[in-house]
């Protein structure tokens, strides 16, 4: 008979398996046209997203291991075990080659995912040789000025000269934000990598209600890259065989967010194509500005050099973890809370400004309540 122990790993191992024959038979140039000719290319992107990343994690989990590159226990790490880290860079190539391979490039594209895999690789020598939180954050912002430069910024509010300015320092904080929030949020076994893939088929869903095949297909290849890593990363019994490392999750969240820029949300009013984009990003603006706020008033930073540096335990997996005291329950908790928040976007396409402007006022008061709960159930 077969053990639980022996069961649980077979599953990787099968997973590993499927996706090996599934990418063979993907590769295939027949195979894309016959996709493409029955007029479901988004499958076979996800198909081939998918694939490729659950392909290439053991891989990395292997190449980590040779090169030392480990996550170590300690500190704000909740985790038991030095665990190898890589795992984005799988999601960073499945990406990126499910697409050139689709021919879904024009030349704001190129221009995103070249700034994509700068991030990623300034966050990959840091998982490997460690780079201060400052010059990230410079190359960051540097990125996203070049990305400016070339039309990639906010449409958000008036064509005048204020009106541009604004929409470039939102362009930088909204995307320099949410690549840091999820790589913050990156702290139990499966939560930035699922938490990628509830916002990208969001996003996906939305782009095909807009017509917009291109936003689309990129939203698609991060879903099923994401959903790819995910068996080695959580499983309901079994702790990560790898991590994403910085690597991944801030990759993850610059072309997340950097897609969203580029995406057009609604027809007719710039308040429901503001809110949209918040929906479904709820979770990561949300804790991202818990912690600020939180940090301010408890005298934790007091300059904006420290609250850069400051790495705590504060976050929002950190706060329910306290309080439900299981990771698994905590990550199926945060899922859920995202994906309920995030639904809300689907609605808003042809809805009234008043309508974007009632749903964030109610995915705030939802995780009012949330915060409520969970600083309570701390306190006791």
């Amino acid at each position: 008979m077969f053990n639980s122990k022996f069961t649980r790993i077979s599953f990787r191992r099968i997973v590993w398996c499927v996706s090996c024959v599934v990418f063979a038979v993907l590769v295939l140039p027949s195979s894309r046209l016959y996709f493409t000719d029955f007029g479901i290319r988004w499958l076979y992107i996800l198909l081939f997203s998918f694939s490729l990343s659950a392909l290439l994690t053991p891989i990395m989990r292997l190449v980590a291991l040779k090169l030392k590159i480990l996550d170590a226990p300690g500190g704000r790490k909740i985790h038991e075990k030095s665990t190898p880290l890589l795992g984005g860079v799988a999601i960073v190539i499945a990406f990126n080659i499910s697409l050139l391979a689709n021919m879904v490039i024009d030349r704001q594209m190129i221009i995103l995912l070249s700034g994509g895999i700068i991030v990623a690789v300034i966050s990959l020598i840091d998982d490997w040789k460690e780079v201060s939180a400052r010059i990230k954050l410079f190359i960051q912002i540097c990125v996203v000025l070049a990305m400016i430069y070339f039309g990639i910024v906010l449409n958000l509010f008036p064509r005048t000269i204020w009106g541009y300015w604004l929409n470039v320092l939102f362009t930088i904080l909204w995307i320099v934000g949410i690549t840091n929030s999820m790589n913050f949020i990156d702290g139990m076994d499966g939560l930035a990598a699922g938490i990628g893939a509830i916002i990208a088929i969001l996003m996906g869903i939305v782009a095909f209600q807009t017509d917009q095949p291109l936003m689309g297909w990129l939203a698609i290849a991060m879903m099923g890259s994401c959903l790819g890593f995910l068996p080695f990363n959580f499983g309901l019994k079994r702790p990560a065989s790898i991590y994403l490392g910085d690597t991944g999750s801030t990759f993850i969240g610059f072309m997340l967010a950097a897609l969203a820029i580029k995406g057009n949300w609604a027809d007719n009013s710039r308040i429901v194509s503001f809110s949209a984009p918040v929906l479904i990003f709820w979770i990561l603006i949300y804790d991202m500005a818990y912690i600020t706020v939180e940090r301010i008033v408890t005298g934790k930073v007091k300059s904006l050099k420290k609250w850069i540096d400051y790495v705590g335990t504060d976050h929002i997996h950190h706060r329910l973890y306290s309080l439900l005291g299981d990771k698994r329950k905590t990550v199926l908790f945060i899922y859920f809370l995202c994906a309920t928040l995030g639904i809300s976007a689907i609605t808003l396409r042809y809805a009234r400004p008043i309508d974007g402007v009632l749903l964030v006022v109610q995915a705030f008061l939802i995780t009012i309540i949330v915060s409520i709960i969970e600083y309570s159930g701390r306190n006791r």
